[in-house]
């Protein structure tokens, strides 16, 4: 073929500018140029050269390779497409997209803040992860029963009142000031746990850890949606969500550590706070979200809790808040009281434990985070909130009442299912308010979770006491999610496939 047609084949099957060069087709995120040189028998000779820039802040080690390999699946897609087209062949059929690449090109401001935001979400989340961990170490430390424990626990959900008026304040005074401060207060009041001589001390400043850990994850969730380009919201969730079960991960790989003694519980704790000085640098990196930007160049008019209960918002704000309060009914015990279940009734130790969690939680929450972010931006939010969901507290209510090899299949198949209604779940709490009141909304809700996991975990615990044991005690827990999955999510509006401005328009 001379060198003019193959350049028109090449500009028309691959959709290029006249000077051949543009976007890879299938992969928004690389560049292609393509060179034609004539050869001595008349034909043509192509050079295709591919090239994706895309810097991810602080994960890089992890994408780079993931977008390289994206890269070259689609390159060698061009190449065959072209040869097809050459020879008069059925072009062949584009490869399936990678769940771990966005499905649509983010900025460099957009990437720098997800990513960002990302590392303040696993630090958030190792936190606040290490309370449940540990419980047994730290109950037998304080020499606490499961009812004193499940109590403790409790009362450290109250945190949420913190967190309440700081993601309020999220709307007022921008995403990036409250991150900041709450992450470092995340580390500091671990590190005063770490030291911390009796139960009620402890309590106190897990108390206050949970306030500023909620407040990172909360405000974190809403700045990675207000950010990320649209058609890759629950995408941007779904990383998020990624790095904080990192968080949850690197909690349990230090679970080893109470094999050596009750007390060595104290050095993840001050792991967690040595993190203080991550703080600089991820002020370096974090930019204020830049639809707040816009609206506080608008309007002071924003923050305001009576706004949320407005016409346009209020039926929307009661299904949430209720979902949230009924699925944390069994959450909140099942994630905190989990690993006093294996070492008190199933026999593990600290080490057995965190292995069992490693296998049955790290890859099949990895593939349930992915798979949500997928699911939800082809599927929709409701349904893959609601089916997950209710395939997940199945499946929890079998553990806590099963044995031997029926733990782990089905902590595994639950954490896959939850992990995938948790990304839909959260990506709505988000997208179903508008800017001016999306952190308030958000804190409210919150409440209504923290609500949820306190009567969780205060009726586990009493049960706990009178069935003489947790798992018939969690397991009843598991009718409360059962409800909202049948009964509320499909109530919801889907807002998949609509712009953000569309779902939840500004009214300011």
């Amino acid at each position: 073929m001379p060198p003019d047609q193959a350049a028109a084949l090449t500009r028309e099957m691959l959709n290029l500018d006249k000077d051949l060069s543009g976007t890879l087709p299938g992969d928004p995120h690389s560049a292609l140029s393509i060179t034609i040189e004539a050869d001595p028998q008349g034909g043509a000779d192509l050079t295709l050269d591919a090239m994706n820039e895309t810097r991810v802040a602080f994960f890089g080690w992890w994408f780079r390779p993931v977008f390289r390999r994206e890269m070259r699946r689609h390159l060698d897609h061009a190449v065959t497409t072209l040869e097809a087209s050459a020879l008069g062949r059925v072009p062949p059929s584009p490869p399936r997209p990678s769940p771990m690449v966005p499905p649509t090109k983010f900025e460099v401001g957009q990437s720098s803040l997800l990513s960002t935001v990302a590392l303040a979400g696993l630090i958030a989340s190792f936190a606040v992860a290490l309370f449940g961990q540990n419980s047994n170490a730290i109950a037998d430390t304080f020499q606490i029963s499961n009812g004193q424990l499940g109590s403790s626990l409790a009362i450290t959900r109250f945190g949420a009142l913190i967190a309440l008026f700081a993601t309020a304040f999220a709307d007022r005074f921008g995403r990036r000031r409250i991150l900041l401060l709450a992450v470092a207060g995340v580390c500091i009041t671990n590190a005063l746990s770490a030291f911390a001589p009796t139960i009620e001390t402890f309590t106190i400043a897990q108390l206050f850890l949970r306030g500023c850990a909620n407040t990172v994850l909360v405000v974190g969730g809403i700045a990675v949606v207000e950010e990320a380009p649209e058609g890759a919201r629950a995408f941007a969730v779904a990383m998020f969500a990624l790095a904080s079960g990192a968080g949850f991960a690197l909690a349990v790989a230090l679970l080893p550590l109470t094999d050596f003694g009750n007390e060595m519980w104290r050095i993840s704790f001050g792991v967690s706070g040595i993190m203080l000085f991550v703080v600089p640098l991820l002020a370096r990196n974090l930019k204020e979200t830049t639809r707040y930007t816009r609206l506080a160049a608008r309007t002071t008019k924003r923050g305001g809790f009576r706004e949320v209960f407005d016409p346009a918002h209020r039926r929307r704000f009661l299904l949430l808040g209720a979902i949230g309060f009924l699925v944390n009914i069994l959450s909140a015990p099942s994630a905190q009281l989990t690993n006093r279940f294996l070492g008190d009734e199933r026999d593990f130790s600290g080490s057995s434990i965190a292995g069992f969690r490693a296998i049955t939680n790290g890859i099949p929450g990895l593939f349930g985070i992915v798979l949500a972010g997928r699911l939800n931006e082809t599927r929709g939010r409701r349904p893959v909130a609601g089916i997950g969901l209710i395939a997940a507290t199945v499946f929890t209510m079998i553990f806590f009442l099963g044995g031997g090899a029926v733990l782990w299949i089905a902590s595994t198949l639950a954490i896959i299912a939850a992990a995938s209604s948790s990304v839909a779940i959260g990506t709505m709490d988000v997208e179903l308010f508008p800017t001016e009141v999306r952190g308030t909304s958000n804190a409210l809700l919150l409440i209504c979770s923290v609500l949820g996991s306190a009567t969780g975990l205060i009726v586990a615990g009493a049960l706990a006491d009178r069935l003489d044991g947790l798992g018939y005690a969690i397991a009843l827990c598991g009718i409360a999610p059962l409800l909202a999955g049948v009964f509320l999510i499909p109530r919801l509006p889907e807002s998949k496939g609509r712009a953000l401005d569309d779902v939840s328009p500004s009214e300011v």
